[in-house]
């Protein structure tokens, strides 16, 4: 057939060819956008995802005198460094999800023959070959991992999530920290201006004659220990007020103190209550998509194994005579011996990876559900047997044994021992009020949201 053959029946059948392909290369892109009886809308524009938390953390001004946990909360929740990484990492996979809808691009191809040869000449002198080509993509492909990005996009919100409760339990508990060292530095104050009131009663009854000079010394030393007590506690209220202000990025705590009642304690809630509420988990919700998305990477790798085709589409200028020809055709490989049995074999287990990771998630989440339930609890008898029977008592008998000595009933063993009592039973009760709300933060992180409303907690902001 001779290649220089213009406007026969031949060139117009190429063309006709040429052109049905190219036209299927883009009408196959609308046909994927059905996937698995679910439709997603492809374009070549950024497509329409919305990340379920914000993206730019901006740090707020920061408090300077009393703060509250819901100030603490919206700082954490705008100026966490952490929690900045993962919206990041968010909004790279909604830019990841956009790059999967678009189509492959065509490919330009030049290529001259025969030049500098002198021995060919007419149909074989001289020639410029022009070659267009496109690749259709069969199977599904483009819908398929479509669909794999936008669950990984889903899971990068879920995985947001989970860091945004981490950090909201995190702050909680640091300021659940503050207010149980302010207590603890109160209590400190206290036992300072007793151990005062000691030496100066001391002081006085030696002048008096009533008691040896040896009494008034061990006040003195009580004193000096209250002291050093009192120095202490400051500087672990430092370190905790620190510590709580490095959860929203500050490297300084510029608040003066933290307003709260550790003594707001209620009573648990039943636990099969907050066993019906542990699915609010994200840890365990998450799950759902990472199972879609397994089962997504599944069709994925069998959208795979559907060869494409190459459509390609050109002509051949031939420099000599001036003439040219028209050339259409198309490529694709024969699914011989790879067919992507491999990778679809490891999605599947990956696949039941997965479902073992989801049922032992479930498991590890129960089984410290219940555990931090049974310390809440404890935690909760504790507090209501030291407020309603412990500290009274320690009270009554420390009143009793001061007034004694006052009036030489009692010698200052006596006081000494009582004061102590009731420091130790008022210690115990600040710690078992920290641990009471330390575990209700810990719950509140298990079921994903609210145990007691009203309690020092995350509340509503953990929702």
């Amino acid at each position: 057939m001779n290649p220089r053959v213009k406007n026969s029946s031949y060139a117009r059948a190429i063309v006709s060819l040429t052109a049905v392909g190219f036209c299927l290369s883009f009408s196959q892109a609308y046909a994927e956008t059905v996937v698995n009886g679910s439709q997603h809308q492809l374009s070549l524009q950024s497509p329409d995802i919305t990340a379920q938390r914000p993206i730019t953390l901006v740090p707020i001004k920061e408090p300077t005198a009393q703060l509250v946990l819901a100030q603490a909360l919206a700082q954490v929740l705008t100026g966490n460094p952490k929690l900045a990484a993962f919206s990041q990492e968010t909004r790279a996979r909604e830019a990841a999800t956009l790059q999967a809808t678009l189509l492959p691009n065509p490919k330009f191809r030049v290529q001259a023959q025969n030049f500098g040869n002198n021995k060919f000449k007419g149909a074989d002198g001289d020639a410029i070959t022009i070659v267009l080509s496109q690749l259709v993509e069969l199977g599904g492909k483009r819908a398929a991992r479509t669909e794999v990005a936008i669950l990984n996009h889903e899971l990068a919100n879920w995985d947001y999530e989970t860091q945004r409760i981490n950090v909201l339990t995190q702050v909680t508990q640091a300021y659940i920290e503050v207010l149980a060292a302010q207590q603890r530095l109160h209590l400190a104050g206290q036992l300072l201006d007793l151990a005062r009131k000691m030496v100066d009663i001391s002081t006085a009854k030696v002048r008096s004659g009533s008691v040896a000079p040896l009494e008034e010394t061990k006040a003195k030393v009580i004193k000096a220990s209250a002291q050093i007590d009192l120095q202490r506690t400051q500087k672990q209220l430092l370190a905790s007020r620190q510590r709580l202000a490095s959860t929203w990025g500050s490297t300084e705590a510029l608040f003066q103190s933290a307003l709260g009642d550790l003594e707001d304690i209620q009573p648990p809630p039943e636990l099969q209550d907050l066993i019906q509420r542990i699915q609010e988990n994200p840890d365990l919700a998450r799950w759902a998509t990472e199972i879609n998305q397994r089962q997504a990477f599944i069709s994925m790798e069998k959208s795979k194994a559907i060869p494409d085709i190459t459509f390609n589409f050109g002509t051949n200028t031939y420099l000599d005579g001036h003439d040219y020809n028209m050339n259409a055709g198309f490529s694709m490989p024969l699914p011989l011996f790879d067919r992507n049995q491999g990778s679809i074999l490891a999605a599947q287990r990956r696949l039941n990876k997965a479902e073992d990771e989801r049922r032992n998630a479930e498991i590890n989440t129960m089984t410290a559900l219940n555990v931090v339930y049974q310390q809440l609890h404890s935690a909760y008898v504790e507090v209501t047997t030291l407020r309603n029977d412990v500290i009274p008592g320690a009270e009554s008998a420390f009143k009793v044994a001061s007034r004694g000595y006052r009036l030489g009933e009692y010698d200052f063993l006596q006081v000494l021992d009582a004061q102590r009592t009731l420091v130790g039973v008022k210690t115990q009760y600040i710690q078992a009020q920290t641990d009471y709300h330390l575990n209700v933060a810990r719950i509140e992180r298990l079921i994903g949201g609210s145990l007691n409303p009203s309690s020092i907690t995350m509340s509503e902001d953990i929702q």
